[in-house]
């Protein structure tokens, strides 16, 4: 179980690197406008906002990476928390899809997480 909430909690910060490139670097791209549904003056428009997100997505991964690679269940819960709430608020501000895109998988993984028990002093 352990193993599967460590590949769980990999795969949304794995998300969230996805994230930090696209809208750090491919927002203003055909790549970009395509998956945000823009034209190419609002991805112009937006898109310093767009890499400004993009850059709060990266320090996610970051934390959920921070939290994997030492063995911080804590860390982990934290930034599955964060995810979490990003994802509602992306869903009632920005697009409904994104509760089951970016919340939903954090959700899970933060049930798996839970699921392996408190880790205990080696």
């Amino acid at each position: 179980m352990k193993l599967l909430a460590s590949l769980l909690v990999f795969l949304v910060a794995a998300e969230h690197v996805g994230i930090l490139v696209l809208e750090m670097f491919y927002w203003d791209h055909e790549i970009g406008r395509k998956i945000f549904s823009m034209t190419a003056e609002e991805s112009a428009i937006t898109k310093t906002l767009a890499a400004n997100q993009g850059l709060y997505n990266g320090f996610l991964a970051a934390g959920l990476f921070w939290g994997l690679i030492a063995g911080k269940r804590e860390v982990i819960l934290f930034f599955l928390i964060c995810v979490m709430i990003a994802g509602v608020f992306g869903a009632v501000t920005a697009k409904p899809t994104i509760l089951f895109t970016q919340g939903l998988p954090a959700a899970l993984a933060f049930l798996f997480v839970l699921l392996t028990g408190p880790q205990r002093p080696n």
